[in-house]
């Protein structure tokens, strides 16, 4: 079954696109594409990030690469800390001249990040996200995204199940790496417009029927919540 038909979409270096739409519009399926999930197949079109290709790249080469995914409902993981987690993937993705971090030096900046998210510490020897609250896995999520440092960040409707308080931590997460020089890329899937509340793109897309049918700024949000998805 074809599922995204005919997308075009350019995101640059340091831009934060958000795409929307109704539940079944492609959304979540375009975020997977992008990192690779092998349950889609690419019939036709191509994928390029920093000039090259990406369709032959393993899910493992474009996370090396620099491409993250904040899964929609991100899963539970028994026997595997998130510590431990997260060391390998950061000596795997971020180490510099593969030079490994100390588990001492990684545990500072881990420390040091959880208490920034409002993590409880404890969580970190945890198995990932066992027995872990929805708003509780989201985090875990931005934890990632800001130890892990990606060049672009595909985050798959990660304000869905929050409430209020999780949903201005996660985002305050995101806007962290949003300032500066070196901004975070980033392509945001949500379903509702209140995270815009608190996140501002760039752009703004509406995805229908696996097409994009609208484009542009705050104003396609405000639109949204007036009319609703009916008009599309």
């Amino acid at each position: 079954m074809e599922i995204i038909k005919g997308l075009d979409l350019e995101i640059q270096k340091g831009e934060m696109h958000a795409i929307m739409g109704p539940n079944g519009s492609g959304k979540s399926t375009l975020a997977n594409t992008l990192m690779g999930h092998p349950a889609y197949k690419i019939t036709k079109g191509e994928i390029e990030f920093e000039g090259k290709s990406m369709l032959d790249m393993q899910t493992h080469e474009r996370a090396r690469a620099g491409i993250f995914l904040a899964f929609q409902h991100p899963k539970e993981i028994d026997g595997v800390t998130l510590r431990s987690f997260l060391l390998s993937a950061y000596n795997s993705c971020v180490s510099e001249e593969g030079q490994a971090i100390s588990p001492i030096k990684f545990k500072k900046l881990l420390d040091d990040t959880m208490k920034e998210l409002k993590i409880d510490p404890e969580f970190a020897n945890r198995s990932i996200n066992k027995g872990f609250s929805g708003g509780e896995k989201k985090k875990v999520e931005v934890l990632q995204l800001k130890i892990l440092k990606p060049k672009i960040a595909v985050l798959d409707e990660t304000d869905s199940g929050l409430d209020i308080d999780a949903l201005k931590t996660v985002s305050e997460g995101i806007n962290s790496l949003r300032s500066g020089d070196d901004k975070l890329t980033c392509l945001l899937v949500t379903h509702y417009a209140r995270i815009l509340d608190y996140v501002a793109p760039d752009h703004i897309h509406i995805m229908v029927n696996g097409k994009i049918v609208e484009s542009g700024g705050p104003e396609v949000a405000s639109k949204l919540e007036e009319t609703g998805y009916k008009d599309y």
